[in-house]
Parts: C-alpha cells; structure tokens; sequence
C-alpha cells in the first residue's frame, strides 16, 4: 500500500499540513533537503540532470492525522518526506514520478501555499 515506508506510493487518507517552507523565494527556486540552494530551475539545469526529481516553489510538508494509516510506525507521511510540492513545467503530471510527493506547477503550490497554515487539512484518496 502506498502509506508504507518504501514504497515510493503517496499515503491516502487525511493529513495537515505541518509546515510551508519557501515562502518569499522565487517561483521555481530549487529545494533539497527543505532547503532553498539559492538556484532556480532552468531549462538547461533540467537537461543536465534529467533524472533528478525536483522540488521547486513551495514545499507543504504533510503530517498524518490517522494513527495506524499515515502516523507513526511504518506509515509515518512526515518521517516519509511526503510533501507537496511544485515540479518542472515539462514534466507531466498525474504520472507518478516522485517518492510518494504530490507534484504541482510551480505556479500553482506558490499561489496554494499563499492561502494556506500549517494545521491545514488536507485528505487524499485514490480517484
């Protein structure tokens, strides 16, 4: 299932958002590790690593609210990393291509994340 440590799937169920991180950078700023590195996504870095998943925008750092399903144990949504996040415009979205992340346009999670608080919530299901 995807709410299990390892499996690279996103974990459903309800969730909050624990923390916005990016606020104030620049639209596809270049996060890793939940750190900005000061660098913004370019068409040419993107060729240079062709295989990197990119966190780009805004990082809204998922919490799980269901003990036993996505909190805790081997199904913890936070000590997995899952966010959601923005992604390069020429990558398709809704194909799997995270570890387990929601991939947005970068656009679209900076605008998100202006509206948004931690404590948030946010429920995801299979459609």
């Amino acid at each position: 299932p995807g709410e299990q440590e390892g499996s690279g799937c996103t974990p459903r169920g309800e969730h909050r958002i624990r923390a916005i991180i990016g606020r104030g950078e620049p639209r596809n700023t270049i996060f890793v590790g939940r750190r900005s590195t000061g660098k913004v996504w370019t068409q040419e870095l993107h060729e240079k690593y062709p295989d990197r998943d990119w966190i780009l925008g805004r990082i809204l750092w998922l919490c799980g609210n269901q003990r036993g399903v996505n909190r805790g144990g081997q199904v913890d949504s936070q000590r997995r990393y899952i966010y959601m996040h923005g992604a390069p415009p020429v990558e398709p979205m809704g194909v799997p291509m995270s570890h387990g992340c929601i991939r947005l346009r970068s656009a679209d999670v900076c605008e998100l994340a202006d509206h948004m608080t931690p404590g948030t919530l946010v429920s995801i299901s299979e459609f």
